[in-house]
């Protein structure tokens, strides 16, 4: 009868061993889901963890004040590799040098870097009914606009879409009025309804929108054109030579992880982005996959160096973003 009795037991310990082994690592990121930082999140969620034998990844979001929530939270998480981030360049080197009163964290020394995710550009929009039938046009009707006639939106205050209106304004020498939204999407809808006339997007939270015309895709940020948008051409294209700004996205996690975790989830990140397969995802909704040597040193160096090129950009330019 005992052993009658302990025989489900006996079954089950197989199943709860399995149970046990398999890890989860949360991916976390500091937008709402569909914008350009949780895509590509999303993407590394579904091949890292082949990847990693027995591990799953889940996304959580964590969206607030540019990625800077979900930042701080992450620096005072244990740094066992169960809880890792997609970072981007709002989050990690614009706001820590513009945004005005800063002092959540230190983008290099409170985190361990694990690997660069890619640097698309970003594309300027507008509403379907702006001025201008090129990308020449538009940017001239930027640039004769009264001072404050024009709206623009973006996704929070502080972040690098907001950098990059207040670049493009001074590039210009135009002022235009800020409006914040909660996400790209909202962002993204004011724009199609009128309530914004433009803005700077994410290729990969503009694509949807503007494969359907709900709002005009105009020109991109970056040094060349963006190969899923071949038609639409670069800012300085357009009448802004030299104007270039890029993004960029990277993945950290907390202080101090130990030199073997930080490692195998480097290995992960670089051997998933030398699939052909996941390189054509990243593309197709707006990303690219980063190609340049990825180990843990060129990810700090990276970082490093994105860190001094903007506080040097903002001491340049004199741009301050209010909080």
């Amino acid at each position: 009868m005992l052993r009658r009795a302990l025989l489900p037991a006996l079954l089950a310990l197989p199943a709860l061993a399995r149970a046990q082994a398999e890890r989860t690592i949360a991916l976390v990121t500091g937008y709402s889901p569909g914008g350009s930082t949780d895509i590509a999140a999303r993407l590394l969620a579904d091949r890292m963890p082949a990847h990693l034998p027995g591990t799953r990844m889940v996304v959580e979001n964590r969206p607030g004040a540019a990625g800077a929530i979900a930042s701080e939270w992450l620096r005072r998480q244990p740094p066992d590799g169960s809880v890792i981030m997609v970072a981007e360049t709002g989050s990690h080197a614009i706001a820590p040098n513009a945004l005005i009163g800063w002092n959540r964290y230190d983008p290099v020394q409170d985190f361990t870097h694990l690997g660069i995710i890619g640097a698309p550009p970003l594309m300027l929009i507008v509403n379907p009914k702006f001025p201008g039938s090129n990308a020449t046009e538009v940017v001239a009707a930027l640039r004769s606009a009264p001072p404050e006639s024009i709206t623009y939106a973006t996704s929070g205050v502080g972040g690098v879409l907001h950098m990059a209106s207040e670049m493009l304004a001074q590039s210009l020498g135009a002022r235009f009025v800020h409006v914040p939204y909660r996400s790209g999407a909202q962002m993204l809808q004011s724009i199609a309804t009128g309530e914004a006339q433009f803005g700077i997007a994410a290729i990969a939270s503009a694509n949807p929108m503007a494969r359907e015309g709900l709002v005009r895709p105009v020109a991109v940020t970056g040094s060349r054109r963006f190969p899923t948008w071949t038609e639409v051409p670069t800012l300085a294209e357009s009448g802004m030579p030299g104007f270039e700004f890029d993004t960029w996205f990277i993945l950290v996690g907390p202080p101090a992880m130990p030199a073997p975790v930080a490692s195998q989830l480097n290995a992960a990140l670089v051997a998933s982005l030398r699939e052909d397969r996941l390189r054509e995802r990243l593309f197709a909704a707006g990303h690219d996959a980063w190609s340049s040597p990825n180990g843990l040193p060129e990810a700090r160096a990276f970082i490093v160096a994105e860190v001094a090129k903007y506080r040097e950009v903002v001491a340049r330019t004199g741009i301050r973003l209010e909080p």
